[in-house]
């Protein structure tokens, strides 16, 4: 089986269920143009626990983890299948990495997992697994989770790391504005490093790359970039979606799709 690419995807406000955009559009051509999919695997930033977990029941709830949105936001559902037996092949790779974790058959899916794989795979029809984070791991940590279940692209896994390319929160609101300046030149950033396959580089984004410290005051929401640069082994190549994409000015929809160069 040809491998498939891991995905970074930027998940934005939670209103991007209800609001596609470009963003939106261009993950349906993307899901389009892939072979279909065995299982899809996703790190999301709205998952920490103490200890490496991964969801492993038959049929995760969609969770709401949000407050605030409008009432059809929380109408809405995905109702992907899980799969236990997909969960134990995860965990065993994170094993042979020798990284331990361990089942979580109540977890469902949160909103950086359902979000996006509305506009993906809207029929909602093939397993979706997710994996937790950790609130302490460093960016070498997400390369090493991605790399450690690289293997299971060839399976048929679609790895994906949700995130956001910027997310100052503390500047959010509910209107589009003008794009500030600061997100169009940080987002310019990461899109020269990783044309230049620089892992260096974006392993060290908080030193080196412009207003790192504007566009993430936190960094949990870029770091699934690492875990999808991972995910595609080396060699590896990306292209850039979304890119025009901001929201309220300040939310980059940008993603990538890292691939085995041809």
């Amino acid at each position: 089986m040809t491998p498939l690419p891991s995905v970074f995807i930027s998940h934005g406000s939670p209103m991007f269920a209800l609001e596609p955009g470009v963003a939106g559009a261009e993950l349906g051509a993307l899901a389009t143009a892939l072979p279909r999919p065995q299982a899809i695997i996703v790190a999301s930033p709205h998952w920490m626990s103490p200890r490496l977990a991964v969801t492993a029941t038959a049929q995760p709830e969609t969770i709401h983890d949000f407050g605030g949105f409008p009432p059809p936001l929380y109408q809405l559902s995905y109702p992907a299948p899980g799969s236990p037996d997909w969960a134990q092949r995860i965990v065993d790779r994170f094993a042979a990495a020798g990284l331990g974790a361990q089942a979580d058959a109540t977890r469902g899916l949160d909103h950086g997992a359902w979000v996006p794989l509305r506009f993906l795979y809207p029929q909602a029809d093939i397993p979706v697994l997710q994996v937790s984070l950790h609130p302490r791991y460093r960016p070498q940590d997400y390369l090493a989770l991605g790399r450690a279940l690289a293997p299971l692209r060839a399976q048929g896994a679609l790895l994906i790391g949700s995130g956001s390319l910027t997310h100052n929160l503390h500047e959010f609101r509910r209107e589009n504005g003008p794009t500030q300046a600061y997100v169009r030149e940080f987002a310019d950033w990461i899109a020269a490093a990783v044309a230049a396959g620089d892992t260096d580089a974006l392993l060290d984004y908080r030193a080196r790359a412009p207003h790192a410290e504007r566009a993430h005051p936190t960094d949990e929401h870029l770091l699934p970039l690492l875990f999808a640069l991972g995910a595609a082994g080396e060699p590896w190549q990306a292209r850039r979606l979304a890119g025009d994409d901001v929201r309220y000015g300040m939310l980059a929809m940008d993603s990538y799709v890292f691939d085995t160069p041809s």
